[in-house]
């Protein structure tokens, strides 16, 4: 996801720029931090892991994104989506 957020919005070709790549790793660490054995969805999460900025930028990749998925990775997106539907039951 944050590579089709980053070529579409920074108009990169093949890696990541540097505020991509630091957002990544941010996200991987706090990620690997996760105080759940099972993670849940960020907006389903009771624990709050990135900062208030990071998490406003992670948000914003995932609203471009997310979209986006569907054209890149339909299998992707539909097995995405339909967890979502399955937890919401």
């Amino acid at each position: 996801m944050m590579a089709i957020y980053c070529r579409g919005n920074h108009h990169t070709e093949a890696d990541l720029c540097g505020s991509c790549q630091g957002l990544l790793a941010y996200a991987e660490k706090r990620l690997d931090a996760c105080p759940h054995e099972k993670k849940p969805a960020c907006r389903d999460c009771d624990v709050h892991c990135y900062a208030p900025d990071q998490r406003e930028a992670i948000q914003a990749v995932m609203r471009y994104a997310g979209p986006h998925m569907a054209l890149r990775r339909p299998l992707v997106a539909l097995g995405h989506l339909f967890s979502r539907r399955q937890k919401d039951k």
